[in-house]
């Protein structure tokens, strides 16, 4: 069972992950409308990982004997000027989710909560690949200055991230139809 205390922690992660697809998602759009399709595509794959962690806490929540609730999502930005200006926000928003998910593993130490911090140790190696993923865009981009021809073959390098496999990254093995 959650104490109160860590359900509210845990819903305020869970809106935090929604925000956070959100956004991707709103990155998406914009790179999409400059005709950089490989970003954009980058960015969706990006908004579909954030859903999935969204549904990581909500279905631990419900597990745990808990409620969901689920909160207005703000607006997120829409337009970035430069491709690395996205990718330079993204960078900050995942470093922001670290900490967020920081402070939710010391809750669960302080409540003495092992399971919610067992089930927290996943998100904090999955904030290190988050970080590590999104600066080597920052650092291609920046290497690539503004050079245009290096800003082909990064967005077409970037149109090759795989999609997740949503029945994998829920447990629930197997393949998804």
């Amino acid at each position: 069972m959650l104490s109160g205390t860590m359900q509210a922690a845990l819903n305020s992660q869970l809106n935090a992950e929604l925000f956070s697809s959100y956004l991707y998602l709103s990155m998406a759009a914009n790179l999409e409308s400059k005709n950089l399709k490989g970003m954009s595509h980058w960015f969706q794959v990006q908004a579909q990982e954030e859903m999935i962690h969204a549904l990581k806490f909500y279905n631990f929540i419900l597990d745990r004997g808990g409620k969901v609730n689920l909160a207005a999502i703000e607006g997120p930005q829409t337009d970035w000027a430069m491709p690395l200006l996205a990718f330079l926000t993204a960078q900050e928003h995942e470093a922001k989710v670290t900490g967020l998910i920081n402070n939710l593993v010391d809750l669960a130490i302080t409540e003495k909560d092992h399971a919610s911090n067992a089930f927290l140790q996943w998100f904090v190696t999955e904030q290190v690949e988050e970080e590590a993923s999104v600066l080597a865009v920052v650092e291609s981009l920046k290497l690539s200055g503004d050079d245009s021809s290096g800003l082909f073959m990064i967005d077409k390098d970037l149109a090759l991230r795989p999609q997740p496999n949503l029945a994998l990254a829920l447990g629930g093995g197997g393949t998804a139809a």
